[in-house]
């Protein structure tokens, strides 16, 4: 069964990397790149809602918990599971990520790391 995973993240490399590099290595894995927690809601309000959101936190105009408070605020995409994958690499924001979301990935990450926490989530 195909998953879709938004990736959510205002560098084109890093939506690029993770949609090549996960459906590179898994067929039923679909990626979306999202440049912007605006253009994410764009895409829910228009029914399409992934299984997955993979979310930067560092981004312009609305951040990562930005994005992930308003989703867990709206009934219909609350049960959607949010993985952080971020630049960001203070303590703090590693133990909010960790406990608020379903795990907290760092960057730069192996794609081959990424795929396996991303199995565990989805149970690929």
């Amino acid at each position: 069964m195909v998953k879709t995973i938004f990736v959510v993240d205002d560098k084109s490399d890093i939506r690029y990397t993770v949609k090549y590099g996960l459906e590179g290595l898994d067929k039923n894995y679909q990626v979306v790149g999202v440049e912007s927690g605006e253009k994410c809601f764009e895409l829910l309000e228009k029914k399409q809602i992934p299984d997955l959101i993979l979310l930067d936190i560092m981004m312009p105009t609305m951040n990562g918990w930005e994005v992930q408070r308003r989703l867990k605020e709206h009934v219909q995409w609350r049960h959607i599971p949010i993985v952080f994958l971020t630049a960001v690499g203070d303590p703090t924001s590693k133990v909010i990520g960790s406990v608020t979301s379903k795990d907290c990935i760092a960057k730069p990450f192996k794609i081959s790391e990424l795929k396996r926490r991303l199995d565990s989530i989805l149970g690929g």
